[in-house]
């Protein structure tokens, strides 16, 4: 079973950047697509992105006007949330997530989530 550690979160001004990072373990890590979703007090957890195994097919929910990217890099073990343009509503818990053997459906495995907070 694989295990999810994220990292990269913190305090950043509206308009800054952040790079949240994901390392898998415990798995082969190209055997999983990945996602990010987040979620803040009192809501569902919100999708984010998502990316195929091979790194070669990615989505996005249609609220990010393009201001994020997500990547994975397989020797690594680690999918990526580059973060731009933020917003302070996008202050969240991020959460990465992984779904064996395909590339579509639920997710399985979850991290325990990283905090981002985007100041006014």
């Amino acid at each position: 079973q694989v295990q999810l550690v994220e990292s990269g979160g913190g305090l950043v001004q509206a308009g800054g950047s952040l790079r949240l990072a994901c390392v898998a373990s415990g798995g082969t890590f190209s055997w999983y697509s990945m996602g990010w979703f987040r979620q803040t007090p009192g809501k569902e957890r919100e999708y984010v992105a998502e990316i195929n195994r091979s790194g070669g097919g990615t989505a996005y929910a249609q609220s990010l006007e393009d201001r994020f990217t997500i990547s994975r890099d397989n020797a690594k073990n680690t999918v990526y949330l580059q973060m731009n343009s933020l917003k302070p509503e996008e202050t969240a818990v991020y959460y990465c997530a992984a779904r064996r053997g395909r590339d579509y459906g639920p997710f399985e495995y979850w991290g325990q989530g990283t905090q981002v907070t985007v100041s006014s």
